[in-house]
């Protein structure tokens, strides 16, 4: 079996419509998603709507569930107090994200599940019950092994914006990468595909400045900081 899972697309449909089309050369028996779809880009409504009428299965992301808890973002916050002028931003992204969103798709959001079990592979956004936490790039094998031992032997995340495949004894540990938002240093777009029970990273071209001008043209605030932070392939503060 062939299964594809696409991550973080934060609402740059010109990067999903880039992944189409790899996906369609690709041709995967099944598509999964790994959540945070809408929020940060300058099109959410377009890529929840395109998202849903593909019907991936997929789980529940952080700036998902911000958007229908901001709660949830203000805990965040609470926890990171270094990082204020960081949360601020995303909140004021968020604002702009759920306005543009209805409360029937916000509604499908909030359906989500946590963990998306499929042929073998256990998919979670960051780790299993939480959302917002997850062991970075740089994790070693213990805090791996201790972040995802209660899934199956094949574990995939995302929320790191970093691809990886990990093997831990007879664990794998795999993470998608971002469709949007990439900060390993390669801008491309990254998903995983999984053909029986390995798993690779596949990189994407998509034109970025079509992509940057899309979100200069939106209201979204902050807009310069996104783009800038996408064509430069890191995470990079918000100026002030």
């Amino acid at each position: 079996m062939r299964l594809a899972i696409v991550s973080d697309i934060h609402g740059n449909l010109t990067a999903l419509e880039a992944v189409l089309k790899d996906l369609v050369r690709c041709a995967p028996d099944l598509i999964l998603h790994g959540g945070d779809l809408a929020a940060g880009g300058a099109r959410p409504r377009e890529v929840v709507d395109r998202v849903r009428a593909l019907g991936w299965p997929g789980v529940l992301g952080n700036t998902d569930e911000m958007l229908y808890r901001p709660e949830t973002l203000a805990a965040a916050a609470d926890r990171s107090p270094q990082l204020a002028g960081l949360f601020s931003a995303i909140a004021e992204m968020a604002d702009f994200t759920r306005e543009a969103l209805d409360n029937q798709r916000l509604t499908w959001l909030a359906s989500l599940p946590m963990v998306e079990s499929v042929a073998g592979v256990d998919l979670v956004h960051a780790t299993p019950g939480d959302v917002w936490q997850s062991p970075g790039p740089g994790a070693d094998d213990a805090e791996l092994e201790s972040a995802y031992r209660m899934l199956g032997p094949l574990d995939v995340y995302a929320h790191v914006h970093h691809p990886f495949v990990r093997r831990i004894g007879r664990r794998v540990v795999a993470n998608t990468g971002a469709l949007s938002l990439s900060y390993d240093g390669d801008a491309r777009a990254s998903y995983l595909l999984i053909e029986d029970g390995v798993p690779a990273v596949r990189r994407v071209d998509y034109d970025l400045e079509a992509e940057a001008r899309a979100l200069r043209e939106s209201a979204l605030p902050h807009a310069e900081w996104v783009a800038h932070s996408m064509q430069k392939a890191a995470f990079v503060l918000p100026a002030g």
